[in-house]
């Protein structure tokens, strides 16, 4: 007896629709996915101590507000523990935070 011939299923990517958008062609193009790195926060800062009224600046949580540095935070990339005027506390990249006035 002869055995059947064996037939697979068609691949699941064999229907993907073509990229007609952002080709590697396209020097402009940056893929959604890739993460952006910000060198600068590497950078140890001289200017924060603890008791140092901040404004918490870029993006995320707690975004603009004022707030007092309570601890400074050494590693790889410098960070300071801060409390917000709401009593909230916060681990914030230095590069991140902006000094204040003293008296405002």
């Amino acid at each position: 007896m002869r055995k059947r011939k064996v037939t697979y299923p068609t691949a699941k990517t064999a229907n993907k629709p073509a990229r007609t958008v952002g080709l590697p062609s396209n020097p402009g193009y940056v893929r959604t996915t890739v993460a952006t790195i910000n060198l600068a926060a590497l950078e140890i800062r001289d200017d924060l101590s603890v008791g140092d009224r901040v404004r918490i600046g870029s993006e995320g949580l707690y975004s603009g507000e004022s707030a007092v540095v309570e601890s400074i935070v050494v590693g790889v990339i410098p960070a300071a523990m801060v409390r917000t005027e709401a009593g909230k506390t916060r681990r914030v990249r230095s590069v991140d935070l902006e000094r204040l006035p003293a008296g405002g």
